[in-house]
Formats: C-alpha cells, structure tokens, sequence
C-alpha cells in the first residue's frame, strides 16, 4: 500500500487538521501517517488554544517516519511559526520525498487565527521552491499574492503571480466567492478551470485539509496534476453532500461516504 505523511495541526474535534488529513488518506486508499506541529484545542465553533509543538520535537517525529519507513507523497498543513516552516524544510530538503502537496493554513473556519506573522516570506524562501503543489484559499491567496480577489479573473491572476514567485504548481481555492465552486488549476502546461455545482451546507470544517489530502493520494497513486486535483475535487463534492451534523457550528465532510451514507444526520 502506498503511504502518505501530513505534517500539520492536531484538530481535538476531528473535523479539521491531521485527524481529516488521516482519514482522506485511507479513504482514498493509501497508509496514512502524521507529525504532529500543533495542538489546536478547537470544535465547530471556535478555536480555544493553540499549542505550537517544539521544533526539536517536530525534526524527531520526521525522522522516525523516514528512517523507518518509505514515504510516497507528504502533505504540508498547518507550519504555525516561521521558525517551524524552516525546520520542516530543512528537514524535507534531508530526506527528498518526491512529492509535496502544501495547504498554506492560516485561518480556521471559525476565522480564528492559525499561524503568525511573518510567515508567509519563509514560506516563499523555504517552501515554494521544493513544493508540487500549492493550494491556497482565497485569503491565503490574497496573502501571498498580495492581490485582492473579487472575482474568477483575481483569482487566476493570483495563481499566475504565485507560479511566478518559483512554485510547480498551483491551485487557488474559490470556495470563498459566490455561486459555482470554481478553483484554479496553474501548472507549466496551462490554467485550467474547474468548475463543479456549490453545495449549500454549513458543514464545511476541514474542507481544504481533506481536499489537498485526496490531491496528495491520487498524486501518490500516479495521477496527473489535472487528474489528482479532479478526481479530489469531486470527492469534497462528494463527502460535502453526504456530510452529517456535529457540533453547533461548521460540522465537518464525511470523509467515507462510500463505506457509510449518513447525510442529514445529527450525531
């Protein structure tokens, strides 16, 4: 079986983080493992802590996974301090994994802060240059861009600038404008839009963790860039619509909506 790291935040509700990253994994059929590098005490409603995990700590767990075991494709999510950003990159840069799918995560749904300032410049420095994919939302664009998107055009003009600051490939997420669900392919071959029907629900927590996690899967797996992003992209569709109720806020996705159907449910 194929086997995937995420290098991200710890979500205690399960909706969001490694816990969403692990199971995005295994229902897309690869061996799912995880270096913890922050303990978020957060639910459907709020963040109420974050905990960043010593950098000492987080350079261990990395080496535990790689001198024991083969790592197909890495998935990078929350990198909370810039301090923290370098070290994973240094540390990726030791064992070269020959596939990076990073979800720049800034804000929680909630809208809580996740990471500090200063960041976004490491970012560009360390990450950009080893990363295959980029997937940024749309503040996240707006972030590193230094662009404001208000519309589909903003948008590919934004994952253009980014291909431009040394990145492989890029997706720019539209899940924050109106009407279609419509995101951004930039790759060396072209700008490809994707465009899938909106799906009208307030259980959305962890969408972007589990969508650049099937990415990194289906890159695992031996998919094309354009097929990797597609084929993830209807599964969020997917695990969107057939999503149940947890919690008082933004319930998450239903990662195993194969295995079971439980949508409108309130567990």
């Amino acid at each position: 079986m194929l086997k995937c790291l995420s290098v991200a935040g710890s979500d205690c509700s399960g909706g969001a983080g490694i816990q969403a990253d692990l199971k995005a994994f295994s229902a897309n059929e690869t061996f799912g493992m995880s270096v913890i590098t922050s303990v978020v005490a957060e639910n459907t409603t709020r963040v109420l802590s974050v905990f960043n995990v010593p950098v000492e700590e987080i350079q261990k767990q990395i080496d535990a996974v790689f001198e024991d075991i083969h790592v197909d494709a890495v998935k990078l999510g929350m990198l909370p301090t810039a301090e923290i950003i370098s070290a994973v990159a240094d540390k990726l840069n030791e064992y070269k994994p020959s596939i990076i799918v990073c979800d720049p995560v800034m804000v929680a749904t909630s809208g809580d802060a996740l990471s500090e300032g200063g960041t976004v410049s490491t970012m560009r420095e360390k990450l950009f240059p080893i990363v295959t994919l980029l997937t940024p939302n749309i503040p996240e664009a707006e972030a590193i861009s230094g662009l404001e998107i208000k519309n589909e055009n903003h948008m590919e003009k934004a994952a253009r600038i980014i291909m431009d600051m040394g990145v492989k490939n890029v997706l720019v997420k539209g899940g924050h404008l109106t009407g279609d669900a419509v995101d951004y392919l930039c790759t060396p071959e072209g700008v490809h839009k994707l465009a899938c029907k909106r799906v009208d629900s307030p259980n959305t927590h962890g969408t972007g963790c589990t969508l650049s996690s099937a990415i990194t899967a289906n890159l695992a797996h031996g998919m094309d860039m354009l097929s990797a992003v597609t084929k993830a992209k209807n599964y969020i569709t997917e695990a969107i619509e057939k999503s149940f109720t947890v919690g008082k806020g933004h319930s998450p996705v239903n990662h195993f909506y194969d295995y079971y159907d439980l949508k409108g449910t309130v567990l």
